[in-house]
């Protein structure tokens, strides 16, 4: 198996360019595929709820059909993910591609009872987590270093700018015939197959047989291996703590445009300002500063960064205009865009390729759950209390949350240790029962760090 963890150590470089990062062919087939898949995803989520709605008049049944895309994470992600290492990443992305691709076909069949077409979408969205977990788990195939950092921050960003896209082309198209979403969004799973079957090379399975043993014993070896090392589980409580604030104004942003849209704004236009205001941040924060600062002083500014992230939202507590709180929730989204990629780089170079894909499976579920449980309970909140007193508390709450998890945060030494023992090329163990970890950066424990990817 050929080496692929390149050494993220703070460095006085400069910043990777862009250049440099689609210079890689396969990174653009990897992208391209990837974007077009976000569209379609975002896209075909829009018309089949407005499809639903058309079919059965129900809000619940349209409702039950967002939140579709998200059970295969919380009832299994990781353990779908896990499937990914047993097998080549190149042919689990097409083969999850090619999978969605009829499924959407089947979908967009006219007059399909509603419990069907339910049941079609959560078969096609079960092949989300495996295929992601490949695809997270092979760009450190192919970039390195800075490169690797920017990359993430790149489809990071692609995939913010997917949902303002698809949720737009969406409604738009969904309004006038959703069955033409459906077939645009089959047609987006093909292309991708096909980008990445002719655009990406072929490598073995990070898990070759000699070293499996059980589905499930490997998944918990992932959930162990994220959260028994100190320096995997600091970047896990970061990157989960930022999600605990700054998914809520967009999940509250119904009923908080609808509480304080005044009559020069109109209910619908204002929650999608405050909607796409966090994503457009994000896409912003992990540009600029991807790009303005070096590999050494992003990793100095991730603390700040943290903290600073939840502030942004502190001035909801007093009562602004729709259009202000969109600023706030872009400056928020700004300011996590500056921290995750990083995280990111430093969370994949310190993760053996062995467990890349499980890990990646344990962190995009439990961002599903926590964004999930932040706007369930500041929901519940915001009908009892006023809304913006629920986001500048609950906000209020993240700053201090971010201030403990910066101090608890591991030294530099520690770090670099951790990455220089992931690095060592160690496939043997590897199914093993990796013990508590008690030594992170070396002994008999393989220390590491899932690579993640916000999306």
């Amino acid at each position: 198996m050929e080496a692929t963890v390149s050494d993220e150590r703070p460095s006085p470089e400069g910043p990777a360019t862009f250049r440099e990062v689609f210079a890689q062919r396969e990174f653009g087939a990897v992208f391209a595929a990837g974007a077009l898949s976000w569209v379609g995803d975002y896209l075909a989520k829009a018309a089949v709820t407005l499809l639903v709605y058309q079919e059965t008049s129900s809000v619940a049944l349209s409702a039950t059909a967002f939140a579709v895309s998200y059970l295969p994470w919380l009832v299994g992600g990781p353990l779908l993910a896990a499937l990914a290492e047993r097998h080549p990443y190149r042919r689990v992305m097409v083969a999850c591609d090619l999978i969605r691709m009829v499924l959407m076909l089947l979908i967009a069949i006219p007059s399909l009872p509603v419990p069907v077409l339910l049941a079609l979408l959560f078969l096609a969205t079960l092949a989300n987590p495996p295929s992601q977990a490949a695809k997270s788990a092979l760009l450190p195939h192919i970039l390195t270093g800075d490169r690797l950092v920017l990359g993430l921050s790149l489809n990071a960003s692609a995939g913010q700018a997917a949902q303002v896209v698809g949720y737009l082309l969406g409604g738009a198209i969904g309004g006038f015939n959703p069955v033409i979403a459906l077939l645009i969004n089959a047609a987006t799973f093909g292309v991708s197959a096909v980008l990445v079957r002719f655009g990406v090379h072929e490598r073995p399975p990070a898990l070759s047989e000699a070293h499996r043993t059980r589905l499930l014993r490997e998944t918990a070896e992932g959930v162990r291996f994220v959260f028994g090392a100190p320096v995997l589980r600091a970047i896990a409580v970061l990157v989960f703590s930022a999600m605990l604030f700054s998914i809520v104004p967009e999940g509250l942003a119904a009923g908080w445009a609808k509480t304080s849209a005044g009559d020069d704004l109109d209910t619908g236009v204002a929650q999608a300002i405050i909607m796409a205001a966090n994503p457009v941040g994000f896409i912003l924060g992990g540009l600029l500063i991807g790009r303005a600062f070096g590999p050494a002083r992003r990793l100095a500014l991730m603390r700040p960064l943290a903290v600073l992230a939840p502030l942004t939202l502190v001035p909801a507590l007093l009562d602004p205009s729709p259009l202000v709180v969109a600023l706030l929730a872009a400056a928020c989204g700004f300011a996590v865009a500056g921290m995750i990629p990083t995280a990111n780089g430093l969370f994949v170079q310190a993760l053996p390729d062995a467990f890349r894909a499980r890990a990646f499976g344990v962190m995009a579920t439990g961002i599903q759950v926590i964004q999930g449980a932040a706007v369930l309970i500041t929901g519940v909140l915001a009908d009892r209390f006023a809304i913006p007193s629920v986001v500048g508390l609950w906000s209020i709450a993240g700053v201090l949350l971010m201030l403990l998890v910066s101090l608890s945060w591991p030294s530099r030494e520690t770090i670099a240790a951790a990455v220089a023992a992931a690095a060592r090329p160690a496939q043997a163990g590897v199914g093993d029962d990796p013990g508590p970890a008690a030594d992170p950066v070396g002994g008999p424990s393989r220390d590491g760090r899932p690579r993640h990817a916000v999306s």
